[in-house]
């Protein structure tokens, strides 16, 4: 029988990494240099890798094999076949990463055989005077871009943002974004490694050369329209669902909690995720099995589910992701 999944984090150690990740997940000894954890995926060559129970140390992969719509729910089925359709990430930047831009489903398709890539970024923690990039702050043409990028002028027109703990910013394929020195994010994603590098700094890398930029090929998947803000703006309250993003691909909720909550999945056919963010709670499924997790934790709750009992011990604050 299936039951809320946890998974073995996937760590990345890059150039450009913190030292954030390892305390948040409380993974000890602090490893430096991880710039992500992906804490569920399904792309190829990265698995996840369930952590306990009956099916501990079987791949996510060979669950849906397994279980198929059990597991992912029929409707996600029919629209994505086979592959786990979300990546969920912890990013940790210690360096200011490339601007980048992903297309979109029809895009990818043509040119990849692959998903687009929509997602959203919920910052966990920044720096003080922390940023990130999202969308233009001015009107462009796509040669204009292409002459900007050619020029080091194209961070002249993009649009900046100083990130609070709390901040919200939904991507949708098409948008130029990037995350800046000192943001520490949580980030929900299409399963797409497709990414167009926009711009680098003009940075070299050990050997004297800078990095392949994807100038054409974004140039075709950014999408130019201007507007006036792309930020998330939502109003927090506790013990209640606050709604973050709600897309084709994922939908979003913001739960804080301190006091017992019930979740009603009957409803839904899909599977639910639950990234914590914060505390301490115990998760138990309609069937009664209980799993407690903690901060930097995510659990994978199946679309079989019905309904999960969410106690905080005594706070907690989770993402909530299901596909609608």
């Amino acid at each position: 029988m299936l039951y809320p999944l946890t998974f073995k984090p996937i760590l990345k150690s890059v150039i450009w990494g913190g030292s954030a990740i390892c305390p948040f997940k409380g993974i000890s000894p602090v490893q430096e240099g991880i710039g992500e954890s992906w804490e569920l995926s399904h792309v190829d060559g990265d698995y996840s890798i369930v952590a306990e129970g009956e099916l501990a140390n079987k791949s996510l992969d060979d669950l849906i094999k397994a279980y198929g719509k059990d597991l992912l729910g029929a409707h996600v089925m029919e629209r994505f076949g086979t592959r786990f359709p979300l990546l969920i990430k912890f990013i940790d930047a210690r360096d200011n990463l490339s601007i980048q831009v992903h297309p979109n489903d029809e895009l990818a398709q043509k040119r990849h055989n692959s998903f687009g890539k929509t997602e959203m970024w919920y910052v966990i923690k920044a720096d003080k005077e922390a940023s990130l990039y999202s969308g233009f702050s001015k009107q462009i043409t796509p040669d204009e871009y292409v002459e900007r990028v050619k020029n080091n002028t194209i961070m002249e027109v993009l649009q900046r943002y100083d990130v609070n703990e709390g901040d919200v910013f939904f991507l949708p394929a098409g948008r130029v974004h990037a995350i800046g020195a000192g943001c520490f994010i949580a980030e929900i994603q299409q399963t797409s490694n497709i990414t167009y590098r926009i711009y680098d700094y003009n940075r070299k890398d050990k050997n004297g050369n800078t990095r392949e930029l994807h100038t054409e090929l974004a140039k075709d998947a950014i999408d130019y329209t201007l507007y006036p803000d792309y930020r998330t703006h939502y109003k927090a309250h506790s013990n209640a669902t606050v709604n973050l993003a709600d897309c084709n691909y994922f939908t979003t909720n913001l739960i804080d909690m301190d006091a017992q909550m019930t979740r009603d999945f009957a409803d839904l056919d899909s599977f639910v995720v639950y990234i914590c963010m914060e505390g301490n709670a115990t998760i138990r499924d309609n069937n009664g099995y209980e799993i407690t997790v903690h901060q930097g934790q995510t659990v994978l709750i199946p679309a079989t589910t019905t309904s999960v009992q969410l106690t905080p011990a005594p706070q907690a604050k989770f993402l909530e992701a299901y596909i609608k």
